[in-house]
C-alpha cells in the first residue's frame, strides 16, 4: 500500500471542517426557532448553539486558505500562477446559480405572497437589486431586515472579497508578510474604531473589512500548509509528524470550545457583536491551526473528516447554508409540525421541539440536493460552455 503523504493540491479533510462548521451554524439559526437545548447525557451544548453564529467565520478562513493555496504553490512550488480570467469564472459558475435562485425563490414564495414590503415596490426592487448585486450588507433593510434570506450576507461577503483577491493575492506573492500584515492592520485599525465610537455594531461587525484578517490568517496557513507538505517524511518520523499534528488538533478544539463558552455568556446584543469582534482574531488563530493540522494527523481523524461522504456534503454545503434559515423559519410560521401551543418552544414543548429540529435538518438537507443537482451543476455547465467560447474569442482577438 503507498505511503501517505498530505497533498498540497487536494485536502479532502477540510471537507469535513467544512460540513462541521456549516453544521453549528444552522443548528443555531434552528436553534433560534425552537429552544431546544442539545446535550449529550448530562452534558450540556447550550453553549456552542448559543455561539453557533460564530463558525462563520471559520468558513471565510477556508475561503482565504483554498482560495490562496494554488497562488502558495506557485510560490513555493513553483507551479503556473492560477488565471484571473478562470478565478472569477470559476466562482460566478460556483456561486451565482444556487444563489439567484433562493434569492427569487423567497421573493416570488414568501416576500410577494406575504406582502412583506407592505405595497412599497421600490422597497422590494432596492431589495432584489441589492441582493443581486450582492451589496445587501450595505442597507440595513437588505441585510438584517431583508424577506428574502437573511444568511445570505455571508454569500455577499465572499463575492465582495472575491472582487479584490486576486489584487491581495499578487500582492502577496511579492511581499506576503507585508500584505498579509497590512491586512490584519486595516481590519485590526477599523474594529478599534467601532469598538471605540460606536454603541450600535450591526452594521459593522460582519462587513468585509472586518474579516480582512480573517481572510490573512487563512492566506497565512495556505502557505504554511504548503511548506509543511514538502517537509513532511516518508520515514518513521512521519509518525511523529501525525501524533503532534493530532495533538494540535486537539488543542485547538479545546481552545475553541473554551472561546465559544466564554461568547456563549455575553449578555447582550451588543456585548454579543463586541465580543465576536474582540474575539475574532482568535477563533481565526485557532481555526487556521485546526485547518493546517487536520491533514497531518492520524488516519482515523482524517478518514472521519475526508471520507466520500463528507466530501458529498461539503458539495452541497451552500446550498444547504442559503435554504436552512429559511425553511426554519418559513416551517414555524405555517404551524409545520403542528403544536399544542401556539408558542410551543416558549412553553418547552418537548415533542414539538425535537420533531421541527429534525424536520428542519431533513428538509434543508433534500432541498440543497435538489438545488445543487437539478440548479447549480446544470446552470454551471451551460456558463462553463459560454465562458469557453467567450476564452476562446477573447485568445482569438489577442492573437488578431
Amino acid at each position: 500500500m503507498k505511503s501517505y503523504r498530505p497533498s498540497a493540491h487536494h485536502i479532502p479533510e477540510l471537507n469535513g471542517l467544512r460540513v462541521l462548521l456549516v453544521f453549528i451554524v444552522s443548528w443555531y439559526h434552528i436553534w433560534q426557532q425552537s429552544w431546544l437545548t442539545p446535550q449529550i447525557g448530562s452534558y450540556s451544548l447550550d453553549f456552542l448553539v448559543r455561539s453557533g453564529y460564530v463558525p462563520v467565520d471559520g468558513t471565510i478562513l477556508l475561503s482565504g486558505f483554498l482560495l490562496f493555496l494554488p497562488h502558495a504553490r506557485a510560490m513555493l512550488l513553483g507551479e503556473p500562477i492560477p488565471s484571473t480570467r478562470s478565478f472569477y469564472q470559476r466562482r460566478v459558475m460556483r456561486i451565482v446559480p444556487s444563489y439567484y435562485f433562493v434569492t427569487l425563490l423567497m421573493l416570488f414564495v414568501v416576500a410577494i405572497p406575504y406582502d412583506s414590503y407592505h405595497g412599497y415596490t421600490e422597497n422590494m426592487v432596492r431589495d432584489v437589486v441589492m441582493h443581486l448585486t450582492f451589496t445587501q450588507t450595505f442597507n440595513y433593510a437588505t441585510y438584517i431586515a431583508t424577506p428574502i434570506g437573511v444568511a445570505s450576507w455571508t454569500i455577499a461577503i465572499e463575492m465582495q472579497a472575491y472582487l479584490v483577491f486576486p489584487l491581495l493575492a499578487k500582492a502577496a506573492r511579492r511581499n506576503p508578510l507585508g500584505t498579509l500584515a497590512s491586512m490584519v492592520a486595516a481590519t485590526l485599525l477599523f474594529r478599534t474604531y467601532c469598538l471605540w465610537a460606536l454603541d450600535d455594531y450591526n452594521m459593522v461587525v460582519n462587513q468585509l473589512i472586518n474579516f480582512l484578517d480573517v481572510y490573512a490568517l487563512g492566506m497565512a496557513a495556505s502557505l504554511l500548509y504548503v511548506k509543511l507538505t514538502t517537509l513532511y517524511p516518508q520515514d518513521k518520523g512521519k509518525y511523529c509528524w501525525q501524533a503532534v499534528a493530532t495533538v494540535l488538533v486537539f488543542a485547538s478544539l479545546y481552545g475553541l470550545m473554551q472561546a465559544l463558552r466564554a461568547q456563549a455568556g455575553s449578555p447582550n446584543t451588543a456585548a454579543i457583536q463586541s465580543g465576536q469582534m474582540f474575539r475574532r482574531p482568535i477563533f481565526g488563530g485557532l481555526l487556521a491551526l485546526l485547518a493546517v493540522s487536520l491533514p497531518f494527523t492520524v488516519r482515523p481523524i482524517r478518514f472521519l473528516m475526508g471520507n466520500r461522504f463528507m466530501g458529498f456534503l461539503a458539495l452541497i454545503s451552500m446550498n444547504y447554508y442559503l435554504m436552512h434559515q429559511n425553511i426554519a423559519v418559513h416551517l414555524k410560521r405555517l404551524g409545520i409540525p403542528p403544536s399544542v401551543s401556539d408558542t410551543p418552544n416558549m412553553a418547552g414543548e418537548q415533542p414539538w421541539m425535537t420533531q421541527y429540529t429534525w424536520l428542519c435538518f431533513g428538509l434543508s438537507l433534500l432541498i440543497a440536493i435538489l438545488i445543487t443537482f437539478l440548479i447549480e451543476k446544470p446552470c454551471a455547465w451551460l456558463l462553463g460552455k459560454g465562458f469557453k467560447k467567450l476564452n476562446t474569442y477573447i485568445d482569438e482577438r489577442k492573437k488578431a
